[in-house]
């Protein structure tokens, strides 16, 4: 048993097939009993990200409608969830500066290293090169669900 903490684009291959998807699929699976923590926003950027792709080739309308009913099932029942509170916050504002990252990304990474304060041994799983290049120099360990088929 181990604790994970999925980006967006980590839990996303929870629910639409994509590289990784099946690996994913068995880091979440309860019977790992692994713990999983996502930020809070990622309900919006899993909607988002769902939204977006809804119709579109390998995921059709239907399709999107039911991984988006399992996600926020998922999301309010099984994940561990990382609020975003005014401190990390400001430490996503420093973490943007510090390693030039996107704006969602900072706060994934200021969320990820709240958590870490009270889980050690917590390994972010990001398919984000340049949040896991920013995560390994803050010293977490990093999982990229893209380099498992």
């Amino acid at each position: 048993m181990a604790d994970y903490f999925l980006d967006t684009s980590a839990v996303v291959k929870s629910y639409v097939q994509e590289t990784g998807t099946a690996w994913i699929r068995t880091l979440v699976a309860p019977a790992t009993r692994h713990f999983i923590y996502l930020a809070r926003i990622s309900e919006v950027e899993v909607t988002s990200a769902l939204a977006r792709r809804r119709g579109q080739p390998g995921l059709s309308v239907a399709q999107a409608r039911e991984a988006l009913g399992l996600f926020r099932q998922d999301f309010a029942q099984d994940y561990r969830i990382a609020e975003i509170t005014v401190p990390v916050l400001q430490r996503a504002a420093f973490l943007a500066d510090t390693h030039a990252l996107r704006g969602y990304d900072a706060v994934q990474l200021a969320a990820v290293l709240e958590v870490q304060l009270q889980v050690p041994a917590l390994i972010l799983v990001s398919g984000d090169g340049d949040l896991n290049a920013a995560a390994t120099a803050e010293g977490l360990p990093v999982e990229d669900p893209n380099t498992h088929t």
